[in-house]
């Protein structure tokens, strides 16, 4: 019988946000109703505005995964931890097709996984420039005679 082990990882990206910086910024200001800002940097409004979620993303880089737990289990075990962390993906799949999706296999290789996605990605595309090449206005098919 199989052995199962989970290991969990905490991922790690460098995030760059560029925010743009109101004039009025790094100045106290009074307001309409006489109250006064409190001055801050151009550098505290834009973490405030990363910290708020409100700026878009500019660059990110991976820079890797920090391994924080491991434990044997079950295949029921993780079947079951599946579940409990993809509630939408683990109530529609069956536990076979959370094995064949999610599980490691032994001999598992992930850049021939890649190498071959990325083979179908090419022969989609050569398809779709043939597909293409007809256009969508029809002109390729002949005059129905009435």
């Amino acid at each position: 019988m199989s052995k199962y082990v989970m290991v969990d990882t905490v991922s790690m990206f460098r995030m760059r946000y560029v925010v743009e910086v109101p004039d009025g910024i790094g100045k106290e200001m009074i307001f309409h109703d006489g109250t006064r800002s409190f001055p801050i940097t151009p550098e505290e409004y834009a973490m405030d505005t990363v910290v708020c979620e409100e700026a878009k993303e500019f660059t990110q880089e991976h820079i890797g995964e920090n391994i924080v737990s491991t434990r044997e289990v079950t295949l029921e075990e993780a079947i079951a931890q599946y579940r409990k962390d993809e509630p939408t993906i683990g109530e529609a799949w069956g536990d076979e097709i959370i094995v064949k999706n999610a599980i490691t296999p032994i001999g598992w290789d992930e850049n021939e996984r890649i190498a071959r996605e990325e083979q179908q990605w090419e022969e989609n595309n050569e398809r779709m420039d043939i597909i293409g090449q007809n256009g969508n206005d029809g002109l390729h098919y002949g005059e129905i005679d009435k």
